[in-house]
This record gives C-alpha cells, sequence and structure tokens, in this order.
C-alpha cells in the first residue's frame, strides 16, 4: 500500500495503519465507515450552522470570546490539509484592539455524519480558548466531546476513502 493513500493517517502506529490496508485491500473501508455512521447530520445552512456552533460554545464555552460568523466555506480544501478554520481579525475599536472571530468548515462535510461535523466545531471552538495544538487545546476538545479522538481518526478515514475514489458517502 503506498503511504500517498494513508497520508492522513501518517502519524498512527504501523498496527494501525495494516488494519487500515486490510479495510482497503478488501474494499471494506466506505462499508466500515458507513457501518459506524449510517446518517448525514441535517444542518445544511451556513445560519444553520452558525446556530448550531453557537448552541456547542453556549454550553461549553459560556465566557469565551464571541463568534461573528460561521459559514461552510468551499475554499477550505483536502490540499489545505484543513477541516475547517478558525481566523480572529483584530481591529483598532477607540482605544482598544478587538477580535473578530471566525469559524469556516469545509463545505466536503456539508454532508457527513453528526459526529463529523460536532468534532470540527469543537475543534474549531477551542481555538478561542487555546491557539496551540497542545495538550491543554486536545483536554478542552476532549471535555466538549469525549470521543473526539476517535472521530478524528474516522474523518482522516474518511478522507482516505475520498482520495481513494472521490465517493462522497453521505448525502
Amino acid at each position: 500500500m503506498s503511504s500517498v493513500h494513508l497520508k492522513y493517517l501518517s502519524a498512527y502506529p504501523a498496527h494501525v495503519l495494516s488494519q487500515v490496508e486490510r479495510l482497503i485491500a478488501d474494499g471494506r473501508l466506505a462499508d466500515h465507515l458507513l457501518r459506524r455512521y449510517p446518517d448525514a447530520h441535517d444542518v445544511r445552512t451556513d445560519k444553520a450552522l452558525y446556530g448550531y456552533v453557537q448552541d456547542l460554545k453556549d454550553d461549553y464555552l459560556r465566557n469565551a470570546e464571541p463568534v461573528s460568523k460561521v459559514a461552510y466555506d468551499s475554499k477550505i480544501g483536502i490540499v489545505q490539509h484543513a477541516l475547517g478554520l478558525h481566523t480572529a481579525i483584530s481591529r483598532v475599536q477607540g482605544g482598544r484592539l478587538k477580535a473578530k472571530h471566525e469559524i469556516r468548515i469545509g463545505t466536503v462535510f456539508r454532508d457527513a455524519p453528526p459526529a463529523f461535523l460536532r468534532m470540527i466545531a469543537v475543534h474549531e471552538l477551542a481555538h478561542l480558548k487555546e491557539k496551540d495544538h497542545d495538550k491543554a487545546f486536545y483536554k478542552l476538545c476532549c471535555w466538549m466531546e469525549p470521543d473526539y479522538h476517535q472521530i478524528e481518526f474516522d474523518v482522516r478515514l474518511y478522507l482516505t476513502q475520498l482520495d481513494l475514489d472521490g465517493r462522497r458517502l453521505w448525502g
């Protein structure tokens, strides 16, 4: 199996990669994902996505800075190695510096399982409190989504499946 096919999984141990390679060789990767995640979420519009992310923020990060915009973004692609983006645009307002936070999620996840959308939203929201991908960042992600690491792995499997045959499984 070429390592090109497993570029999203390169940080995982060899025994995990061999299991993935076996799923791919047997043509069972898509079936594995569909069995674990049979349905797509119903958050289709930018307005619904903003409400979804805002509800998560209200539940877990009530005291964090506000998010001014949340949207699906077709420019975020697998090519950029990003699933979503959190940006803070700073501007001077009076004598103070204000940050305007935006979250963008790749349109590939408009038709995805609810767990995938939640994991990406949680990841981007965690950047409101923790800028770096360090221990504190992942601890916050796991507090908001206890299965964060498993879902992230499954998202990486899905990206691998998309690379292999380009077929979206949901939608």
